[in-house]
């Protein structure tokens, strides 16, 4: 055992027992939040605009914060970026996380000195909880690879601005940087394909502990990595690689490719991390979901999928929601941000402690018949019916077809890149659509009312998803093809990809 791993063990327990305590206290914290940050923000443009002197109780609070998306925070923001202090926080934020949105384009989120250790703090937990359950701090003994955006910085009216990878490359502890790879310059290429290869370049020779990245481009890296070297699995390359860390998009799809280019499983841990703050992160490896983050600045209110569009929606704390309902999830925190919709759709899998499966986004779902059909049920779906069929899968997304171009019934239209084919395509795509009327009540009753006809399966070329992002200045980074859509702006543009055989 090295010195920096034997360090680490004493400082896993204690950061393992502040998690146990947060599961006791989550209620409590979080109504104190609620308060606290509004006291703090009081004086602030959007505090005095919003009567934050006035807010005593969570009734308080709902009637003087309204929900809000980034058009409507817009306004403040752009104050912000011109370099204006005391907006929607106090000061300035210490940086401003660059995303991109389907309606608002480019977005501002800001990210201040009160919010930045969330994002730090939070990645720390999950691995030092990890470290503790397990007894194995050795990936401390080697080296990290930490796949993630360009950590180059532009300013924006006085503030740091970047995609939050790199802004959080700049934030990593420095007792860990010698662990970590690839190098800032290698980090700093935009170019994914070829920032790939250099990433190759730098860690190939290297004894690799730990992999951290979004598993359509880790695959990806694995499978340029067993090129250059000819080895049959990652393991014969790396035989101490032990952990992966992984957030933004779910594993289970990826599971079963990443686990052949490995040559085994690894352990994992899941992490739900946002520019708008760390959400939640994987407490436990027997445990289904992610222990909800709730003494990291965030407060949190929720409001039940089926009334997102309401105008005026339910909107209610962390104590009163319920066991497998899918709430949009809605931030109030330290970096400003008040009664946000951050798009994602969450689901409580237990109270005690409080943890979530993220169950798709709130613009990323099918209903163009009514059916409402979200990620978490095209996956599951897609899951059970490569298991069967002994097939697996690289990629795919789902669209609907209204009007299909040789008539007769619209239907749901599977876009799938196949690492290994199913044998009769006919039954599998049978299977699917009853997977899929199992799954959703709606869609069984579009199905058997003849409203739709059984979903179709396009598909696609070997690397079309790859190539399509290429193609779209999308390749790499945190950038990931979207599960689901409710239109044909995806579907359109994949129709080139799709296999001629």
């Amino acid at each position: 055992m090295g010195l920096k791993s034997a360090f680490v063990k004493p400082f896993a327990s204690f950061i393992t027992k502040s998690v146990k305590s947060s599961k006791k206290t989550a209620i409590k914290d979080q109504e104190k939040l609620m308060l606290s940050l509004t006291f703090k923000a009081k004086d602030t443009l959007f505090g005095k605009d919003h009567n934050f002197s006035k807010i005593e109780s969570y009734s308080d609070f709902k009637k003087h914060i309204p929900i809000a998306d980034y058009e409507d925070l817009r306004p403040y923001i752009d104050r912000i970026t011109k370099g204006e202090p005391n907006i929607l926080w106090p000061a300035k934020p210490k940086y401003l996380a660059k995303t991109s949105g389907t309606t608002s384009g480019i977005k501002y989120i800001p990210i201040t000195k009160e919010s930045m250790p969330n994002h730090i703090q939070s990645t720390m937990m999950a691995l030092m909880n990890y470290i503790n359950q397990t007894n194995d701090s050795s990936i401390f003994d080697g080296k990290m690879i930490f796949l993630s955006g360009s950590p180059e910085l532009e300013s924006k009216g006085g503030i740091p601005t970047g995609r939050l990878s790199g802004i959080v490359n700049h934030e990593v502890p420095a007792w860990i940087r010698g662990n970590q790879l690839p190098s800032y310059e290698t980090n700093c290429i935009e170019e994914w394909e070829h920032k790939l290869e250099k990433v190759i370049d730098e860690t190939v020779k290297e004894d690799m502990r730990l992999i951290s990245g979004i598993p359509p481009w880790v695959q990806m890296y694995y499978e340029r990595l067993l090129a250059r070297t000819g080895k049959k699995n990652v393991l014969e390359v790396f035989p101490n690689l032990s952990l992966f860390i992984y957030g933004g998009v779910n594993f289970e799809p990826y599971r079963a490719k990443l686990e052949e280019l490995v040559g085994g499983k690894i352990n994992s841990i899941e992490l739900y991390p946002a520019s708008e703050g760390f959400i939640a992160f994987q407490d436990d490896q027997k445990e289904k979901g992610l222990l909800l983050n709730t003494r990291a600045g965030i407060f949190y209110e929720f409001i039940p999928n089926s009334e997102v569009f309401n105008e005026n929606p339910t909107r209610i704390m962390l104590k009163d929601v319920e066991l497998g309902v899918d709430y949009a999830i809605i931030i109030n925190n330290n970096a400003g941000l008040w009664g946000y919709n951050i798009g994602d759709l969450v689901r409580f899998v237990s109270k005690d402690p409080y943890r979530i499966l993220v169950t798709g986004r709130i613009k990323h779902f099918i209903s163009a018949f009514g059916e409402h059909v979200i990620g978490k049920e095209v996956e599951e779906a897609m899951l059970n019916v490569i298991g069967q069929h002994g097939a697996s899968i690289v990629e795919f997304t789902v669209a609907p077809q209204v009007n299909p171009i040789k008539g007769g019934l619209p239907y749901h239209e599977w876009f799938v890149e196949f690492a290994i084919a199913p044998k009769d395509m006919k039954q599998f795509a049978f299977d699917l659509d009853l997977a899929m009327v199992n799954k959703n009540i709606y869609y069984e009753d579009l199905i058997s009312g003849g409203i739709l006809r059984p979903l179709v399966v396009t598909v696609m070329q070997k690397d079309a998803f790859r190539n399509y992002m290429k193609d779209q200045g999308k390749l790499g980074g945190q950038n990931k093809v979207p599960r689901l859509s409710n239109d044909r702006k995806i579907a359109d543009e994949l129709e080139g990809y799709v296999s001629k055989g």
